[in-house]
């Protein structure tokens, strides 16, 4: 089996917080801009100094206030460095862009941040459907989840694991057998969340949460 070492948004929390992209140190500002700070946190579960010592590591990362794909990619692609995980990366970048805006803004980045990291499953099941939507349509179909499966499988791929028991279309046949329980082909929100919740193990593959199989 495949096993995922961390979901998408842990990959991205621990790059801005240890090594080369820690936020502690340093001699970047600190000083959030007003607005931002009072909409984040109204916002966020983040007090006033943790908002500060993120604003203080995503301003020394992208000075010009903008996480743009390239770097995004560059932080992905160390933590897995066995595996091809640009295709990914573009999928996770694309449901942190809001906006659409081809960049992420601190606002932006603190939002997905929070959702993910607050612990709220409802939050991050929500947020991982913005994910596999990747049209927007409000439904996920199953070309769109069998291309985020085979960017997972792309993404933890390397010489010392061992290849996936399914194919992604075997996977997303699986998935779609549980979930879809209208059979009209395509998941609704609904749906997908409420098969996530009624079981932890698909939950867990679908939110590529760490320490679990894919």
């Amino acid at each position: 089996m495949v096993g995922l070492e961390r979901n998408s948004c842990e990959v991205v929390t621990a790059a801005f917080y240890f090594g080369d992209y820690c936020i502690m140190g340093g001699s970047s500002s600190s000083h959030v801009p007003k607005e931002d700070l009072a909409f984040l946190l109204a916002n966020t579960t983040f007090s006033k100094a943790q908002i500060k010592q993120w604003y203080k590591g995503f301003m020394r990362d992208c000075p010009a206030g903008q996480l743009s794909r390239q770097k995004f990619l560059e932080v992905y692609s160390e933590f897995f460095p066995g595996g091809n995980a640009e295709e990914f990366c573009e999928h996770v970048f694309r449901t942190f862009d809001a906006d659409n805006g081809g960049t992420i803004d601190f606002k932006e980045f603190l939002l997905a941040i929070n959702i993910t990291s607050s612990g709220k499953i409802s939050d991050k099941l929500n947020w991982a459907f913005s994910m596999y939507d990747i049209d927007g349509n409000g439904t996920i179909e199953k070309a769109e989840m069998i291309q985020i499966i085979s960017a997972i499988y792309r993404m933890v791929s390397s010489s010392d694991r061992e290849a996936p028991q399914e194919t992604p279309e075997q996977r997303t046949e699986r998935i779609f057998i549980q979930m879809d329980k209208n059979k009209d082909g395509v998941l609704t929100k609904k749906e997908f969340i409420d098969g996530c919740l009624a079981d932890n193990v698909l939950c867990s593959m679908l939110t590529a949460n760490s320490s679990n199989d894919v």
